[in-house]
């Protein structure tokens, strides 16, 4: 019997990376990532590589069945130059320590679009609909646009065996979130990628557009998306210590470009103070604030100061491996 393995790997764009993918069919595979054989592509195509030295490798990193395709998987890779050593443009390579001690997860915002019109589901060709208010979690055929390929893509994840925790409309016309938990930050990328994957896949197959951007909707009194990293490590989960959230927010708080940084393209704009946010410039942390850079968790509190913290800074379009990787850094030096 023969498989389609799709390999799934970032290309090199700047400053937002796309997703590539291509078909290998292999005879007889077992459907382990130890069968998956590194492959290459062409890196003068992807902005990875010369013309005259195009070759990149694929290194396969995580698998999943493909629940869209028989006989099918989804592979997940990482580039690496023709030596061996990780591409510049490998997020995965940049998280320095990893293990299950760190627990992600990571909430992913994105408006579904009209790529005719290039608005999102539910704006009409000309002004805008009803104001913010009604679209939250919304019900009914004036309020949520797009369930189909939102409920679709959630079922597809579920059979691929993505640990999704959840999806909800978001308060914006148009657009949705869905919430991927993991222990670890390569695999905590590793299925927000796969995630993205699949619901780019499954709006193309309607004839729909993904738009990862942080304010797709310019300077307008609409919310943008973000990737809220929600996080925790043995200490946060275990310690019972007030003082342990507060010295860990204090270390964001003192490495700000670190994590601004890769937070992701345009997020100034949606980083601004206002629609539930706290302004790209300043650093502010509190219980229950969702206008704060980092919102400690009532659950967290009421729970004896036993849980996680969640930075809400992180764009839509952020890579989640850079997020994890200055997610853990900056947790450890101040645990340190």
């Amino acid at each position: 019997m023969k498989s389609k393995l799709e390999y799934i790997w970032l290309d090199g764009y700047k400053p937002t990376q796309s997703l590539r993918s291509k078909t290998m069919v292999r005879s007889d595979f077992g459907g382990t990532l130890e069968e998956c054989p590194m492959w290459s592509f062409d890196g003068s195509s992807t902005e990875q590589a010369d013309g005259n030295d195009s070759d990149c490798l694929l290194k396969p990193v995580a698998i999943i069945p493909d629940p869209d395709r028989k006989d099918s998987y989804l592979v997940m890779t990482e580039v690496l130059n023709a030596d061996g050593t990780p591409h510049e443009s490998n997020g995965r390579a940049t998280i320095e320590q990893d293990d299950d001690d760190f627990w992600f997860g990571f909430e992913q915002e994105y408006f579904l679009v009209d790529p005719e019109t290039n608005l999102p589901l539910g704006f009409p060709a000309n002004g805008f609909p009803a104001p913010q208010g009604p679209y939250y979690c919304s019900v009914g055929g004036k309020n949520a646009y797009g369930r189909h390929i939102v409920e679709e893509h959630l079922d597809l994840c579920l059979e691929a065996g993505l640990n999704v925790e959840g999806i909800n409309a978001e308060v914006a016309a148009g657009q949705w979130e869905f919430q991927i938990f993991a222990k670890g930050a390569q695999r905590a990328g590793d299925e927000i990628w796969l995630g993205r994957y699949l619901i780019e896949r499954t709006a193309e197959k309607y004839g729909v557009a993904v738009d990862w951007h942080p304010k797709p909707l310019g300077d307008t009194d609409w919310n943008g998306s973000g990737m809220h990293a929600n996080f925790s490590n043995g200490v946060m989960r275990e310690s019972g210590k007030e003082d342990v959230f507060n010295q860990i927010c204090e270390e964001f708080g003192k490495n700000i470009e670190r994590h601004i940084s890769v937070y992701g393209a345009d997020n100034d704009q949606r980083l601004t103070g206002a629609h539930e946010t706290q302004s790209i410039n300043e650093f502010s942390y509190g219980v229950s604030d969702r206008g704060a850079s980092i919102r400690i968790p009532v659950g967290t509190v009421e729970d004896g100061w036993k849980g996680r913290l969640e930075d809400r800074r992180p764009a839509s379009n952020a890579d989640p491996y850079k997020v994890a990787a200055a997610v853990i850094k900056t947790t450890n030096e101040a645990l340190s």
